[in-house]
């Protein structure tokens, strides 16, 4: 299928197709968001890998699933190896990764440009390959992330050397990033930090020899032999500085192997708390081949996101390097965090926009009673109601990704950065719990074949669980709204950006809804200054509920401002369909009044929402 309307009877699975192309909602939002001259470049780019997803990478994501890696702790005579051992199925899918531009392509400047893309082209390659295997979105993020926090916290480029592997395009010469951030005793209070850091009275040629074999063997990923051209000469004498052995063990470390793994610890006499934190680089691998000082104990037993190896590091004596000032490694990781955040929020319409395509070619192929399924009322009326959520979330996580990449670009911007601070958490809560919801349903759709792992959906559910808890469950991600209101004052950048939205709604058919979304505005404005007023106690009884909140109105406004530039491109009123059907769930809620009132959306307009039809704005009337 080419393009809208779609005919998803033509398809068998959500498999061999280009997930770019059947995905209209997501290239509008990318044409809204990106650049208009980066968007003019990653066009054709995003195309080529919504093609390479459909095919080789989500075959090779089921493969992965059933033959996950495996470790081995020690080799036969009982020296500790820490290898994991992967399919070959796994480099496959890694090297079109990479080779890709997913994260060289924001760091450096890709073919055909003269300067990198935002990371909101990464971010947009990450939602599409979440369509396929989010274990393989997460070791990837965490390489773009550690590579955005040496670009961010390191300015001396002291470990350029790792930052060159971290955003290689050539696969050859690609090492890996990761975050291990838990320890048992601590989970989401990062304070409790127990890993300690000692310096070590390190001799600079062997500091030197350390950093420059960053790039020499990459774990799982690189050939010893190979040497990343135009890795920076290692600061010999500032690197030894800079060593450190760390003694303690992570929790739960995902991408364990990964070669440029950033984890916390405090230094002998700093503070307790978050603020006694400094932030470590720590190699898989050191100088000639050897193996850091480290143990990996365990694999965790997941329930799914099989493809990423997660598993306990035992730190003795391990080797790492102090990334930028002692005791501010809290607040560089935290660069990692927002960034990880933003990626679960992508990822889950990634995944989203897979469970809805499996919905909407089953209906069509499924027949019952004489009759294909996705003919029937109620069928019907989940499909629609399916595409709206879509639609909503992937306005919202796009919106959240938009604000992230703006800061990137500017440090100095604050309405951008008040923004992010905002908007990230909320996303990440809403569009990760909507993601679960979705999965469940679209297992439903599948009858009983949605229950068993020969079909996607099972494995879908399973890997989706895992959104809502990686960095950060939706408890904390409230709590942190609440801490982004209190230290910058993120919610004074709330109003102007809504009513920004609502300024550009002029349509007939939107004016009602408009309105709706107005009086919701005034509503949330007035709970921020009952909640800032509240104590302690009372306030955080209501983040959660403050969080959606935001969600719901900020979405709403996105929806009227697209409808209308939809009306005034294209003379087409489908988006304004799907903003007013989101108004009326998430804010003027009647559900009683409205049962057999004879508005039926689903019915009279099936094929403009489902299958993306051209909707005459005269079908849709006033609103």
């Amino acid at each position: 299928m080419e393009g809208p309307p779609f005919d998803f009877g033509e398809l068998e699975e959500g498999r061999a197709g280009n997930y770019w192309r059947l995905n209209p909602a997501l290239q509008a939002e990318a044409a809204r968001t990106y650049p208009p001259d980066e968007f003019a470049w990653a066009e054709p780019v995003l195309d080529a890998f919504g093609d390479v997803v459909g095919h080789a990478i989500a075959d090779n994501a089921d493969l992965l699933d059933v033959h996950a890696p495996e470790l081995q702790t020690y080799d036969k005579h009982g020296e500790l190896l820490n290898a994991v051992h992967y399919h070959p199925a796994q480099f496959e899918s890694e090297r079109l990764v990479y080779e890709s531009g997913i994260v060289a392509d924001a760091f450096r400047a890709p073919p055909g440009r003269d300067e990198p893309v935002g990371l909101l082209h990464t971010l947009t390659m990450q939602l599409l390959l979440s369509y396929a295997d989010i274990g393989l979105v997460c070791a990837q993020s965490m390489t773009s992330g550690a590579a955005l926090v040496l670009r961010n916290h390191d300015p001396e480029g002291h470990l350029d050397a790792y930052l060159e592997g971290l955003t290689a395009r050539d696969y050859g010469a690609v090492i890996e990033g990761a975050m291990f951030l838990t320890e048992e005793q601590g989970g989401s209070d990062v304070g409790a930090n127990e890993t300690v850091a000692v310096p070590v009275g390190a001799t600079t040629e062997a500091a030197a020899e350390g950093a420059a074999s960053a790039t020499a063997d990459g774990g799982q990923l690189v050939d010893p032999a190979t040497d990343v051209e135009g890795a920076a000469e290692p600061d010999a004498d500032a690197l030894a500085s800079r060593t450190y052995e760390l003694t303690g063990e992570k929790w739960f470390c995902s991408n364990i192997d990964a070669q440029a793994m950033l984890a916390l610890a405090r230094r002998p006499d700093a503070p307790e708390g978050t603020k006694g934190l400094s932030l470590f680089l720590v190699p898989h691998r050191l100088p000639s081949g050897e193996l850091n000082h480290q143990r990996y104990r365990r694999l965790k037993d997941k329930l799914g996101t099989k493809s990423v190896p997660t598993g306990e590091v035992e730190f003795d004596g391990t080797t790492a390097y102090l990334v930028g000032e002692p005791e501010r490694g809290f607040k560089y990781m935290t660069t990692m965090l927002n960034w990880e955040r933003v990626t679960n929020s992508v990822g889950a319409l990634g995944v989203i926009g897979r469970l809805l395509l499996e919905s909407t070619v089953h209906a069509a192929n499924r027949r019952a009673f004489g009759h294909p399924i996705d003919e029937f009322p109620l069928m019907r009326r989940d499909l629609v109601e399916l595409t709206v959520a879509h639609e909503a979330g992937l306005a919202l996580a796009m919106e959240a990704a938009r604000w992230f990449d703006r800061y990137e670009r500017d440090h100095d911007d604050d309405r951008a950065y008040r923004l992010m601070r905002l908007l990230v958490p909320v996303s990440k809560h809403v569009t990760t719990r909507l993601a679960v919801d979705i999965a469940s349903y679209a297992m439903e759709i599948q009858g009983g074949n949605g229950y068993v792992n020969d079909f996607v959906t099972h494995r879908l559910y399973r890997d989706v669980q895992a959104l809502p808890i990686w960095e950060g469950t939706a408890n904390i991600l409230s709590l942190d709204v609440l801490r982004a209101m209190a230290t910058t004052a993120a919610h004074e950048a709330l109003a102007p950006l809504v009513e920004g939205f609502l300024a550009e709604v002029e349509h007939p058919a939107l004016a009602a809804s408009a309105a709706t979304v107005a009086d919701a505005l005034a509503d949330l404005q007035a709970a921020i200054g009952r909640v800032a007023a509240a104590d302690d106690d009372v306030a955080q009884h209501e983040a959660k509920a403050l969080a959606e909140f935001v969600a719901d109105v900020v979405t709403a406004s996105l929806l009227l401002s697209e409808a209308q530039a939809e009306l005034d491109a294209r003379d087409d009123a489908r988006k304004a369909l799907v903003a007013r059907l989101f108004v009326c769930d998430a804010l003027a809620p009647d559900r009683g009044r409205t049962i057999a009132d004879g508005d039926a959306p689903a019915l009279e307009h099936f094929d403009a929402i489902v299958r993306h039809e051209r909707l005459d704005p005269v079908a849709l009337g006033a609103d």
